[in-house]
């Protein structure tokens, strides 16, 4: 082999070592996104509050908080696969008692087990940093990504089906989830080798998690802007997805149907960036130009999504979407204003369509090229552990958004919680220009 074709060589993705992990996590997430629409009516149908629902929603996301880092960490001591393996259990396990739930408590215990042993994405983009390098590893996270967003518009696809099938049985969607989550821990103990490799770079232990060592992260030149973009970009647009089909409801007169094609729509747009671009831009411009190019994107989608006119669609029938909305759990929770049907027109959908673009650009690029800024300013022996720093605070966020938001949009309006999200990733935007630098790795 010569010397320019070892450089090609090492350009190009090597797809068979990143399939098998991309195919599990496409069928783990099917198993998530199937349940996860589902959560508030399910709680519901359990005589939960607003608060309580609320609560619930934040439940798996701050148990992956704590959990995540610690499981990351370990990785890094004894193997991807193993503690892959022992994520996934833990999901499949919550997904069954999520099936014989007969009372509240019991939806809490099965999103806690599910949430503590969470650690299923950030394992698995620590595989993906094994098996790839520089030059290849922003495209490799970028298909962890795609796979993620490939898996959100097919779960609520099967979930419709089986609702169909079933006679709106709950029961049976949680046992649904289940199944996903038993075949992706098959693939996972069949399928996947160990990545981790002791003689490739990592010569030294880490000492176990704590969170000590994880607040102090932030303190570290880059790092900690790093992870303070994670958790900033995560709360902006997981408020912006939490809050969309309410703010389509207020502003738009959109009902679920509408709302559900318009997020296909987005999340089709993501895939296609993720699994298309995403690679070809990091070669070209590097991950510090994504980084700062997705920060850009997504502050102007939320700011224009924040600035859309009252125009409900022209197809808005507002008795329709009274009757369609009486008796489900958000009009319960929320008290969101239908607009009038006087000045119904096209202007408002269109206004929306164009925001939309800039916020999925911006939230499809930021994920993977921040989470590779990170694990190229790091030694090999530590790239598992700071991928759960980092997940921790993409939780923590994910934790946040639901209350924080939806107490924002109640109180505030509709338009306030994508305006408030788009000033601060625009005053992050400046930060970063200064702070982040490109990656120097440490060598071990």
């Amino acid at each position: 082999m010569t010397a320019e074709t070892a450089i090609n060589a090492e350009e190009k993705l090597d797809f068979k070592k990143v399939l098998p992990v991309l195919i599990i996590i496409l069928v783990d997430l099917v198993g998530l996104s199937i349940i996860v629409p589902l959560m508030p009516l399910y709680a519901a149908r359990f005589g939960a509050n607003a608060f309580m629902i609320g609560f619930l929603g934040a439940t798996y996301p701050f148990m992956q908080f704590i959990g995540a880092p610690i499981l990351g960490r370990l990785s890094d001591r004894v193997g991807r696969r193993p503690v892959l393996l022992v994520s996934q259990i833990g999901t499949f396990l919550g997904f069954i008692l999520l099936g014989f739930a007969n009372a509240l408590p019991l939806l809490f215990i099965s999103r806690i087990i599910d949430g503590i042993s969470g650690a299923n994405i950030s394992t698995a983009q620590a595989v993906v940093t094994d098996v790839t390098n520089e030059k290849t590893r922003t495209q490799g996270l970028g298909l962890i990504g795609a796979a993620f967003g490939i898996g959100f518009i097919l779960g609520p696809i099967i979930a419709f089906v089986v609702l169909i099938v079933s006679n709106d049985n709950y029961q049976a969607v949680a046992f649904t989830a289940a199944f996903f989550s038993l075949a992706s821990l098959l693939l996972t103990f069949f399928w996947l080798p160990e990545t981790r490799n002791p003689e490739r770079g990592t010569v030294r232990v880490k000492a176990p998690f704590t969170f000590q060592a994880m607040f102090q992260s932030l303190n570290r030149p880059t790092i900690g802007i790093l992870l303070i973009l994670m958790f900033a970009q995560q709360l902006a647009f997981g408020g912006y997805e939490q809050m969309f089909s309410l703010f389509a409801l207020n502003r738009l007169g959109m009902g679920a149907r509408d709302t559900s094609g318009l997020f296909v729509l987005a999340g089709l747009f993501i895939v296609a960036i993720q699994a298309g671009f995403i690679g070809k831009w990091s070669k070209k411009y590097g991950d510090r130009w994504l980084v700062m190019m997705g920060l850009s994107t997504l502050a102007i989608g939320l700011i224009l999504t924040a600035t859309t006119p009252q125009i409900p669609v022209p197809w808005y029938d507002q008795a329709k979407i009274t009757s369609e909305m009486q008796g489900k759990a958000s009009t319960q929770i929320i008290n969101v204003t239908l607009p009038s049907e006087a000045d119904k027109g096209w202007f408002g959908i269109i206004w929306v369509l164009i925001a939309s673009f800039p916020a999925a650009l911006g939230g499809g690029v930021l994920h993977p090229a921040i989470n590779s800024l990170i694990t190229k300013s790091v030694g090999k022996d530590e790239v598992g552990g700071i991928l759960g720093v980092s997940a921790g605070f993409y939780s923590a966020a994910n934790a946040i958004t639901p209350l924080f938001f939806g107490s924002l949009f109640q109180w505030f309006g509709a338009p306030v919680p994508f305006l408030l999200g788009g000033i601060l990733l625009a005053v992050l935007w400046v930060l970063a220009v200064k702070l982040v630098k490109p990656p120097q790795p440490l060598q071990v």
